[in-house]
């Protein structure tokens, strides 16, 4: 008999089976008997090559686990058994409930039944479920309720359960399981795309990974590192051709490596992470298990030669989504989109985690506080670059450090703040800031040289004490150890434009842009791209980057000192002026002398913006 999956649906559930054809030979105005149904279809996985390499042993086992397993789960949930066609079956229910308790029941029971059987010799059901309206005739049923039914069943997983969203709408809540949006898929010989949904039934940890050939996984529940810890689980093939898992696999694995090369990550590992392949992601049970705070899970879907792939993170805690994204592409070009979703994915983790830890350290009772909840809290007063805000960084960093003198991370971040105070003409003694900058970041590094994030500091403090050289090493060295740091590219990227080198410049903080864009620090990338085109003397395009800068983060009043020199270059003098009057509200004292000292331009641009402010009336 054939398959479900190798025969067309509309001919043996469908518009073009005997039974229809007689029911459309009906006299005009004859009535069709029409009701709403949830339509199972399931078949076998692999029916022929299980047929091929032993056909008694097959059949005999396919008979016993109809007899023990599907059909008494079928009457026990009050479905009706319309037709079976060799390994597929066709069952009808009143309920879209009754149909998914069903399918989940006989893919649990089945998951147990194979966790000691050899992977070749394993029986595995593909079950697709939909609601819609059916036509009835001698106990038969037909019309595109059936067909959808049997796609469905079609693209879904050797062990899983595909559902469209007519019917994910009628269970949602109301089946203990997790559902896996698909997305719309396009069906063959299905006039519209559908939205489907992918069912995996909590299944037994041991059987689960028995059936992987792994060991258990551990249930005992570990706590969580005072660092962002997160775990890569394998990706879902959702493709309609099977044996596409190595596309999801190696694209985890090398998202995986490049989470790991951040230092201030705890990462579970590879071997780990795949014991839950093929297992129903319970978010809060996995962070649990692993003694993880977050979870990175995703797709991949292959359509001839077209790929989409989906990540998404979760916090484990509350099983709440904070980051999502998508990528498309071709299998030609697999290795660079999987480099690309490497690259994006690690740069857009580190801003979302670490605001997700922002916000998990402000949930915690004062009380409760470690040296890391301190500087979780300081963060975004860190990267405000704003002079109230980072105050209110450094007392929260002193809290930090009074817990624990020798946390690397909140020495380096105050040494970030001390750093601020000279650059940005906000202490009145800046040689005094940019000695406790670089105290602060160097004690940092020699505590923990290995961490990208904390040489990136130590870099940008070099930077503005002019040691260049020495700066542009502990970058370089931060970006070998994690290339996908956004911050040490947009440090590197003001090197160069401190170093005229505009072009360059711009490269790198475009780098950082599209490694981190939504991160809360980009504001000072569109600085450094305005300040690589006044370098460039292209003023427009410097004071365009400016403004943007400027509506991002308004209260960077720091700024104006740049805004209003372009604005000049630029001929807008009557802009310039207001520009002007808004820097000397935020710099009442500021003269060019301490403009010279804070800034740390190449000389002859520093001339060129000296003049400028100048020529609008700033003082000597």
């Amino acid at each position: 008999m054939p398959t479900l999956d190798r025969i067309n649906p509309g001919r043996s559930f469908g518009a073009a089976a005997p039974g229809l054809a007689a029911m459309e030979a009906r006299l005009p105005g004859e009535r069709v008997d029409r009701r709403l149904a949830a339509v199972l279809a399931a078949d076998i996985a692999g029916y022929s090559r299980l047929m091929g390499r032993d056909e008694e042993r097959t059949l005999a086992e396919l008979k016993l686990l109809r007899k023990t397993v599907v059909d008494p789960s079928i009457a026990s949930h009050r479905g009706r058994i319309v037709k079976t066609t060799g390994d597929g079956i066709l069952v009808e229910f009143a309920s879209a409930v009754d149909a998914a308790r069903c399918a989940i029941e006989v893919q649990q029971v089945m998951a147990k039944h194979n966790a000691n059987v050899p992977k070749d010799l394993q029986i595995e059901f593909r079950i697709g479920i939909h609601v819609g309206d059916i036509m009835i005739d001698d106990n038969d049923i037909f019309g595109e309720g059936v067909n959808i039914a049997a796609r469905l069943e079609g693209v879904a997983e050797p062990g899983g359960v595909c559902i469209s969203d007519d019917a994910h709408r009628q269970v949602r809540g109301r089946v203990e399981t997790s559902f896996v949006d698909m997305g719309l898929r396009t069906l063959k010989n299905i006039d519209e795309p559908i939205r489907t949904w992918h069912v995996r039934p909590r299944q037994d940890v041991a059987a689960a990974s028995n059936r992987a050939g792994q060991s258990p996984v551990r249930t005992s529940h570990l706590a969580l590192p005072d660092k962002p810890s997160i775990v890569v689980l394998p990706f879902d093939n959702m493709s309609a051709e099977h044996g596409q898992d190595y596309l999801a696999d190696g694209i985890v694995e090398a998202i995986t490596a490049a989470l790991s090369c951040i230092r201030s990550f705890f990462v579970i590992a590879r071997s780990s992470a795949f014991t839950y392949k093929g297992r129903a992601t319970d978010a809060r049970e996995i962070g649990k298990e692993l003694g993880v705070a977050y979870l990175l899970e995703g797709s991949v879907q292959k359509v001839g030669n077209r790929l989409r792939i989906t990540v998404q993170l979760i916090e484990t805690e509350a099983g709440a989504h904070v980051w999502s994204s998508r990528y498309d592409g071709t299998v030609d070009e697999i290795f660079d989109l999987q480099d690309r979703i490497t690259q994006q994915v690690a740069g857009a983790l580190q801003p979302s985690i670490r605001l997700a830890e922002i916000e998990r350290s402000r949930r915690r009772r004062p009380q409760d506080l470690s040296s890391y909840d301190y500087t979780m809290r300081a963060m975004p007063h860190v990267w405000a670059l704003e002079k109230e805000e980072s105050g209110k960084a450094l007392v929260l960093l002193e809290n930090a450090l009074e817990i624990d003198p020798e946390y690397p991370l909140a020495l380096a971040l105050a040494g970030w703040c001390h750093a601020q105070r000279s650059v940005y003409n906000w202490a009145t003694d800046l040689a005094e800031s940019q000695l406790k900058a670089r105290s602060l970041a160097e004690r940092a590094a020699n505590l923990s040289g290995d961490d990208a994030l904390i040489l990136t500091v130590l870099g940008a403090v070099n930077t503005f004490v002019r040691n260049y050289g020495t700066a542009r090493v502990l970058l370089e060295r931060a970006l070998a150890l994690d290339p996908n740091c956004a911050w040490a590219w947009s440090r590197l990227g003001w090197i160069e434009c401190y170093s005229d080198r505009p072009e360059s410049a711009v490269q790198h903080f475009q780098q950082a842009l599209r490694l981190s864009p939504i991160d809360p620090m980009n504001f000072n990338n569109y600085v450094g791209i305005g300040s690589a085109n006044e370098v460039a003397e292209d003023y427009e395009k410097a004071v365009e980057f400016y403004r943007r800068a400027l509506q991002e983060r308004p209260h960077a009043t720091w700024i104006y000192r740049n805004l209003a020199s372009a604005l000049v270059g630029a001929g807008h003098l009557e802009e310039a002026k207001a520009a002007f009057a808004e820097m000397l509200c935020a710099y009442p004292g500021l003269t060019i002398s301490k403009f010279k000292e804070a800034m740390v331009f190449s000389g002859p641009t520093l001339d060129r913006m000296a003049r400028h402010l100048q020529i609008l009336g700033l003082a000597e």
